[in-house]
């Protein structure tokens, strides 16, 4: 009786254990290849407060991505143009395809009102991406132009009217470009989880 009595803690804690393994395995296999769900930015684009055609921006006038995201080049965040961005050029270009987006622009210029775009690209909470040391490899390296390192994850963004988010940005899609295109003798890092995960 003694025997058995000490037997069901560890089968207890035997299944317990197991039971933690494997929420643990299928959390981890979810998180690199899965399709994240709809709040991670995939499916339809959000509705932005001004229509802002990037098909007109970038391709027809040729307008560069580190111009309007400026921090793209030197910090972890894009950046989001500020209003006054925009009114670098739409302080003297009216917009003739579209009058009435530009002038939604000038009233909030001249409310000194933020325009409050809505976020298209979304990474887990947990997770760190600086676009910095990505830009850098890719335009320096890879030899890409700021268009074509924007392009890697963001997809072809000068045909795009709405911009929608067109990779999973998840962990997976980070590892596979970086054991793909990277040499992992001159980035070590990314092995280490605390890299990317906070």
């Amino acid at each position: 009786m003694r025997g058995k009595a000490k037997f069901i803690p560890v089968v207890l804690g035997g299944l317990v254990t197991t039971g933690i393994m494997v929420v643990v395995v299928v959390f981890v296999l979810r998180a690199w290849w899965s399709t994240p769900f709809q709040v991670l930015g995939m499916g339809e684009p959000p509705e932005q407060p001004i229509a802002f055609p990037h098909t007109q921006h970038v391709d027809v006038d040729g307008i560069n991505c580190a111009f309007c995201h400026r921090n793209v080049l030197e910090g972890e965040p894009a950046t989001i143009p500020a209003v006054e961005q925009c009114m670098f050029c739409h302080a003297t270009i009216q917009g003739d395809k579209a009058p009435a987006e530009v002038a939604k622009v000038v009233a909030h210029f001249e409310s000194n009102e933020p325009i409050n775009w809505k976020r298209v690209h979304h990474l887990p909470d947990h997770v760190q991406f600086s676009h910095e040391p990505h830009i850098r490899y890719l335009t320096k390296v890879q030899g890409l132009s700021i268009e074509g390192a924007c392009s890697t994850c963001h997809g072809e963004v000068r045909e795009m009217v709405e911009v929608e988010q067109v990779r999973r940005l998840k962990m997976g899609d980070c590892v596979d470009c970086h054991r793909n295109n990277v040499q992992f003798s001159d980035n070590k890092d990314i092995t280490d989880c605390a890299t990317c995960h906070y």
